[in-house]
């Protein structure tokens, strides 16, 4: 299975996607602002990408600052769920890995 977390009015979301057909793929496209996905696909994704929450984390959104500074593995992930917006994007799930799409040809190692 391919998917990205897309963001359509995101450039590198955009790149990334528009990377992915240009070699034939087709993936599931998940506009994860629409849909969030759960704290088991955050978690799940977090292992893939070997990273810690707050590196998954955009922090330079507003609503970042709700984030408690000692806040546990589980609250972040809850505060991505309840504010999707704090998801770093593009996010590319393959075959049980993942990649962050910054740069767009990043994901290209999980191919």
């Amino acid at each position: 299975m391919l998917a990205i977390w897309h963001n359509p009015r995101c450039s590198k979301s955009r790149e990334t996607l528009a990377l992915l057909q240009a070699r034939g793929l087709e993936p599931a496209v998940v506009e994860y602002l629409k849909t969030p996905p759960s704290a088991a696909e955050i978690d799940a994704v977090l292992t893939m990408l070997g990273i810690g929450p707050r590196e998954l984390m955009r922090r330079g959104e507003a609503e970042y600052a709700s984030v408690s500074a000692d806040a546990s593995r589980d609250a972040l992930i809850a505060a991505m769920v309840a504010m999707p917006k704090l998801i770093e994007r593009p996010v590319v799930i393959h075959d049980g890995k993942a990649a962050i799409g910054r740069p767009p040809e990043a994901v290209l190692a999980i191919l």
